[in-house]
């Protein structure tokens, strides 16, 4: 299964093109029913998306337990199936200095199963579970000593925990619980994690939706975290290939932590290498048990149900587990930033460049007016980058612009990439994006290309609504985000108000030289050793 690591950014003009044929496969392996389920599909929500979206407010039932879980309901009765989200607050931006990671880390944990799922006999499994932590942590100190540690010692251990694990895989069962999974027709089933939060998704035949709820009220109660360290060893694995070995990946990195000196954004969510490195399973059962809360939670369901009695029997498997008090609220802030901020990376690949400014993040109105400034600039074929930087001066391969990096809890960025066209160079690409910037201060967005724009942002809107399982991602981010999934109902209203003063305010106070981050990629100089 691929866990992978999104960028945080839902704003509702994302579409998620890949979900739509998701939704309602078919439970045959023929691909010609295949094909034939996506088509009804598609023409499902060419004719219901529009429909629906204008009615969402009257059609989604909210409901919270006595334990604070958040349970939101929309009957969609268009096929016979059900997709399902489950989000924890709970993100790379709660971790404690010094276990960057773990909240990803727990997240890989979660698909290990349960005390009842996963194992032969739990109570044989826990005292070599319990044998196999205490040796990896006596290792991991070891290992920490350096050119001072005891090598025999290293080495009895070393045999120790090979033996501990032959025993254990005796007694565990490999991916059952993703398994049981596939038996019921499920699709889709993964999770991710970003600064903000964690979630997990799945979409299923509408009869099996109680199975879910025996399923994740099981792994929410009494998740087993085994085979944690031969999992750290895969996530040190994923972060070499998707961002030590990859050029964006690598520019990124630097990038934030170069934007933000003080706030936990800065940090990777799948965490710093030497982090990783020493993470152990109490740590993760620690974050587990602060922020793995019911009243830390909120899911959606979408499809064909009845919602009152979905209700009941989330009620039946989630009412009992209990709630945690939960953390204070993050209290750092990111000071205002002095001046330009400029770092150079350098990696043997073919340069790029990223840029960002500081911006307050939603319901803040100027997040609204920055999403239209997002549009303008970089989608579509008609967008002012195309137009300009790609087709016109041909300077870019690529050029793009993009809000609420790197999430949307806090205060966050907005942010420009450019990769040059040969034989043209970063310099010359960020001159042209400033004098695009500049434009917007300077010239009122005419009144035609506005409407283009409003256009394109409600129409993605109703897009990312299509779907069963678009419609429960947007419904429970923004209540994870804000408390309130009505920014969905608001938010074309807000954007058909924005007018081209709004746009030339914003830009005047957001786009500045002293408020902005340049990160660039170049390759190393000959003779530097090439990484």
């Amino acid at each position: 299964m691929d866990r992978i690591e999104i960028c945080p950014h839902e704003h509702p003009t994302q579409i998620d093109i890949d979900t739509a044929p998701l939704i309602i496969a078919p439970l045959s392996n023929s691909s010609q029913n295949q094909q034939m389920n996506r088509r009804i599909q598609f023409i499902t929500l060419l004719v219901s998306a529009p429909l629906f979206a204008k009615g969402i407010e009257d059609r989604v039932v909210d409901h919270t337990l006595k334990n604070g879980l958040r349970v939101l309901v929309v009957e969609r009765r268009v096929a016979p199936v059900v997709s399902l989200t489950i989000r924890f607050k709970a993100g790379s931006v709660d971790e404690q200095v010094g276990a960057t990671g773990i909240a990803h880390m727990l997240e890989h944990m979660l698909f290990k199963g349960t005390q009842t799922i996963g194992t032969r006999d739990y109570n044989k499994e826990k005292p070599i579970l319990d044998a196999i932590n205490l040796a990896s942590v006596a290792m991991d100190e070891e290992e920490m000593k350096g050119e001072k540690s005891d090598k025999e010692k290293l080495k009895k251990l070393t045999e120790e925990l090979k033996k501990l694990r032959e025993q254990h895989e005796k007694v565990i069962i490999k991916d059952e619980l993703e398994e049981l999974y596939n038996r019921t027709g499920a699709v889709g089933f993964n999770a991710s994690t970003n600064t903000d939060m964690t979630t997990y998704i799945v979409s299923l035949p509408a009869n099996k939706v109680e199975l879910w709820m025996r399923l994740e009220s099981d792994r929410m109660r009494s998740p087993v975290l085994r085979e944690f360290y031969k999992e750290r060893s895969v996530i040190l694995e994923e972060r070499r290939t998707r961002t030590d070995d990859r050029p964006f990946g690598r520019l990124y990195e630097n990038f934030k932590a170069a934007a933000f000196m003080t706030h936990p954004y800065r940090n990777p969510v799948i965490g710093w290498r030497s982090d990783i490195e020493r993470l152990t399973a109490r740590q993760a059962e620690s974050f587990r048990k602060t922020f793995y809360a019911p009243n830390n939670v909120v899911m959606a369901i979408v499809g064909d149900v009845k919602a009152q009695k979905i209700i009941k029997q989330i009620e039946k498997h989630f009412g009992d587990i209990q709630p945690q008090q939960l953390p204070p609220s993050l209290s750092t802030k990111e000071p205002a930033q002095q001046g330009e901020r400029r770092i150079k990376v350098q990696f043997d690949a073919s340069p790029q460049m990223l840029i960002g400014f500081h911006k307050p993040n939603a319901p803040h109105p100027d997040d609204y007016v920055i999403d239209v400034i997002a549009n303008l600039l970089s989608e579509g074929r008609t967008s002012r980058f195309h137009k300009e930087l790609i087709e016109g001066k041909e300077l870019a391969i690529s050029a793009w612009a993009s809000n609420s990096w790197p999430g949307d809890r806090y205060d966050n960025l907005f942010v420009v990439s450019g990769t040059p066209r040969h034989p043209h160079t970063l310099a010359e690409v960020e001159v042209a994006v400033y004098e695009e910037l500049d434009r917007l201060k300077k010239e009122p967005v005419p009144e035609s290309e506005l409407v283009k724009i409003r256009n394109n942002v409600e129409s993605s809107f109703i897009w990312g609504l299509g779907s069963n399982s678009g419609l429960a991602r947007r419904l429970t981010y923004f209540v994870t985000i804000m408390g309130d999934w009505n920014y969905l109902v608001d938010y074309p209203q807000r954007i058909a108000s924005i007018t081209p003063a709004d746009i030339q305010r914003v830009a005047k106070a957001y786009f500045s030289a002293s408020n902005r981050t340049v990160a660039i990629l170049v390759r190393p100089e000959k003779g530097t050793k090439k990484k």
